[in-house]
């Protein structure tokens, strides 16, 4: 197969036009052109053509789509042996796909058919000799791929190097151990997976499967055997236990012991009760001798107080009177001090009056013309205030709402976007009159122009002239004009609400009311500065002035005397003053010296009145103090009685605790038999229910025989893990022998790969991979090298090669597929680039190779035949 042309449409960057690529021919044909011109779109439009079913949308379709969408198309006329044939294919809408023969035009397949033709050509989809040679833009061959991707390419490679090996070496290199290989791995692929884990639906799955299924049910009713078995144990253990609790004797020694706890813990309380009213007793007998004891010490302790404190108001009273004297004598120099000041201060005062009249009336003349000035500032204020308040009158008038202009203008745009599509869904008619028509047809009483398309929303009325009327209907339903409706109506609702008839006006007004605007903000500005505290401020300060300076006084002083005048009282003032300061601190002094000893002279006396108070008459203080003593020696016998009382009752008092807890013991040991005897006998309603449950469905039988169908199914399991494994002994054993005798098997690929080598490398040899069947290592100045481990663009063109190399194979095998390149050759210096055209030469006398390449000046080098993008138009 070799392709003559390629044509596309609506595909990726080319959307909604078409391109060809016209005129491919045999040996090196050449694409040169910059960058998103097309060339990787035209690579990827041909293999959606060979590979791609026109009737699903995978991913490589999908990025056919151009961004604005539409159905791709891709056109390729090819050459076979039997004849030259075009092939399309359109995706998406109109999806379609066809093969022409081009010689006669007949249609030869379409659809499914046109599918199977194109298949036959490419034999094996990617995974055949065209997805072997058609080298998409930056990959290799070379490189990691994925798992699916190298097993199909290498399946190609097997394929052709056993067809043009022959029968040579067929047990060990050639079809027959490819076909031995193929069927030993289907009988084991069909019992496991490649991982040799058991193939999922396969009979060895399904046997382990079984297996576990019957291990799980053996070990289920394994467990309920035991189970069974062990609630029969359990259920025998609970009845005797039941039996001993509820032994009568049990039950007479429990209730015994709960009764002597019970009658010992009453005793307790009793005794208890009389210990605690004899402690009360005692507590009482010694806080009634603490009380009279502490009687007796307090009025003795204030017998001896009283003496102290007579002598303590004798000495404070001399202490008062000495401080009251200190304190009249500075009382007596700060008030003549004082008198001084008080004159110098008056004299000062008149002075000071005196000037003041003097500088008002010097002040007033200043004032008449501050007030004459503001006079003049309140009329302009108020002029300009009467104009300001006129502007805002007017400016309120033609005021709009912020954002009602822009709501005017948006709702006209949706109306007339409305009534367009309106006029685009009403019917239409046009009169077309004859040459020889005499008369002439009206619409509503005027005349239908000639030729004229015209529409109507509702009904129409066409006059024909010696005829009659013909009535048109157009039958719109109502609901159809209703979003017009609305907006017209909003619109109308608007336009009133603002009080204009259209957006002109409303423009109108806006543009009238900035000036307006403007103008105002000027008047203003002057007004803030002839009044900056407002009109009301302005006309207080001129009311406030209005009477100053009204009458002039006259001056009969000069004022420089008075105020000579005037500091030689202030002097004579502030030396009274400072003298009358240095006498307060000594007055000071005084006044606290004085007050700290009254208050000691006051503290002192009620201290010893209160004591006076409380012992009473000197005379009655001895029968008084024997009267204490007495009370105090009573209170000390009762209170000795009272204690040796509840001394007697604490010894014999019996532990209450001890006593409490052995009736809680008593108690929880009859508590604890009868909550054991109900949960017992729950216990064996329990086991008794398991134990008539297993019985009835024999769980004993159902375990034997699980346990001899678990044996069956491990047979059965071992005989498939048997023949999987000498299944896969012999596929290892296969490609052992394969292994060695791959060097024969390679040997086609390397002859045609050597002369290629020359025309690059001098001296290299090349060592391939026996499992994917690609160049894995090189040979070069006695060193092996890996292929990873190369240059990217010595893998390149080892890439290339080998390429070039299987595509010669394939023609020699009758299968001539052409090798499409795309951006292949982009680490390649200028001296390797030139030999690999010499190469990509050398292959083509009888291969069809095809080259894209952005790389316009090193590919001018390549020569062959140069191609072109044109225009095209496909066929309606």
């Amino acid at each position: 197969m070799k392709i003559s042309a390629l044509r596309l449409h609506n595909v990726k960057r080319f959307a909604g036009r078409g391109v060809a690529i016209e005129g491919i021919g045999d040996g090196v044909n050449v694409l040169c052109a910059a960058n998103e011109h097309g060339k990787s779109t035209s690579f990827e439009a041909l293999h959606a053509l060979f590979f791609q079913p026109h009737s699903g949308t995978p991913g490589d379709v999908q990025k056919l789509r151009p961004y604005s969408g539409g159905n791709p198309l891709v056109e390729a006329d090819i050459v076979t042996a039997q004849g030259r044939y075009r092939l399309t294919k359109q995706y998406y809408g109109g999806r379609r796909a066809s093969v022409t023969d081009i010689a006669t035009g007949r249609l030869l397949a379409q659809a499914d058919e046109a599918e199977a033709f194109i298949a036959n050509l490419i034999r094996g989809g990617t995974s055949g000799p065209a997805g072997l040679l058609w080298v998409r833009q930056g990959v290799t061959g070379i490189e990691k791929r994925s798992r699916a991707e190298e097993d199909g390419e290498k399946r190609v490679r097997e394929s052709l190097l056993a067809s043009v090996q022959g029968e040579v070496e067929a047990m060990t290199g050639g079809r027959r151990m490819a076909e031995i290989v193929d069927v030993c791995n289907e009988e084991l692929y069909r019992l496991v997976t490649p991982t040799m884990r058991p193939k999922g639906g396969g009979l060895y799955e399904a046997a382990v499967e079984k297996h576990r299924r019957l291990v799980e049910e053996e070990r289920r009713l394994a467990a309920e055997v035991n189970a069974m078995r062990e609630a029969l144990d359990k259920r025998g253990a609970a009845l005797k236990r039941l039996a001993e609790i509820e032994d009568p004797s049990e039950l007479d020694a429990r209730r015994g012991a709960l009764e002597k706890a019970e009658a010992a813990l009453a005793a307790a309380k009793t005794h208890r009760a009389a210990l605690d009213a004899a402690e009360a007793a005692a507590a009482l007998a010694r806080s009634r001798r603490d009380t009279a004891q502490q009687a007796l010490g307090g009025f003795r302790e204030a017998i001896a107080q009283a003496a102290r404190l007579g002598e303590q108001v004798a000495s404070a009273q001399l202490h008062r009177d000495d401080a009251v004297a200190r304190r009249d004598a500075a009382t007596a120099e700060i008030d003549r001090a004082a008198g001084e000041a008080d004159a110098a201060d008056a004299a000062e005062r008149e002075a000071r009056e005196l000037l003041a009249r003097l500088d008002r009336a010097m002040a007033a003349r200043q004032a008449a013309e501050h007030r004459t000035e503001m006079r003049d500032r309140l009329d302009k204020a108020e002029a300009l205030r009467a104009k300001i308040e006129a502007g805002e009158t007017a400016l309120a008038l033609l005021a709009m709402p912020a954002n009602a202009i822009g709501q005017l203008q948006d709702l006209e745009i949706k109306l007339a976007g409305l009534r367009a599509a309106k006029n685009a869904t009403l019917p239409t008619f046009r009169m077309t009159y004859g040459a020889s028509a005499e008369g002439r047809v009206t619409l509503n009483g005027a005349p239908l122009p000639d030729a004229v398309e015209q529409m109507f929303a509702d009904v129409a009325n066409l006059e024909i002239s010696g005829i009659g009327t013909l009535t048109l209907r157009s039958n719109r339903p109502p609901e159809a004009d209703q979003a017009l409706l609305k907006a017209e109506a909003r619109h109308r609702d608007l336009l009133a609400a603002l009080g204009v008839s259209s957006l002109a006006e409303a423009h109108g007004r806006q543009s009238a009311g900035h000036e307006k605007s403007t103008g105002l903000e000027l008047d203003r500005q002057n007004f803030r500065h002839l009044a900056p505290g407002g009109l009301a401020q302005l006309r207080e300060d001129v009311a406030r002035h209005a009477d100053d300076g009204a009458q002039d006084l006259e001056l009969k002083a000069d004022p420089e005397d008075v105020r000579q005048a005037m500091s030689a009282a202030g002097q004579t003032a502030a030396a009274a003053r400072n003298a009358a300061r240095e006498a307060r601190p000594m007055r000071g002094i005084a006044d606290k010296a004085a007050i700290e000893a009254e208050t000691a002279y006051a503290a002192a006396r009620g201290e010893l009145e209160r004591v006076v108070s409380v012992l009473g008459p000197e005379a009655e203080r001895g029968d008084k103090e024997r009267r204490l003593a007495e009370g105090l020696d009573e209170q000390e016998t009762l209170f000795t009685k009272a204690e040796a009382h509840a001394a007697t009752l604490r010894a014999t008092a019996p532990d209450l605790e001890t006593t409490e807890a052995a009736l809680r013991r008593a108690r929880s040991v009859r508590d604890a038999a009868t909550q054991e005897a109900a949960r017992l006998r729950e216990t064996v309603a329990d086991f008794n229910g398991e134990i008539r449950t297993r019985s009835d469905v024999a769980v004993e039988e159902a375990w034997r025989e699980a346990s001899e169908a678990m044996a069956a199914a491990a047979e059965r399991v071992k005989h498939y893990e048997t023949e999987v494994a000498v299944l896969d002994r012999l596929r290892r054993a296969l490609q052992l022998s394969r292994s060695a005798a791959r060097d024969l098997y390679l040997k086609p690929i390397i002859e045609e790969l050597r002369p290629l080598l020359g025309v690059l490398f001098d001296d290299i040899s090349i060592v391939f991979d026996e499992n994917t069947l690609l160049p894995q290592s090189i040979r070069r100045n006695g060193q092996d090298e890996d292929v990873e481990r190369l240059s990217g663009g010595m893998r390149e063109q080892l890439s290339v090669l080998t390429r070039l190399a299987f595509a010669k194979l394939l023609a020699r095998d009758g299968r001539p597929a052409p090798v499409i390149l795309d951006d292949a050759l982009v680490y390649s210096d200028d001296d390797r680039i030139e030999r690999m055209f010499d190469a990509l030469h050398r292959q083509s006398r009888d291969q069809q190779i095809l080259v894209f390449s952005c790389r316009q000046r090193a590919f001018a080098k390549l020569g062959g035949n140069v191609l072109h993008m044109t225009a095209w138009t496909p066929d309606a």
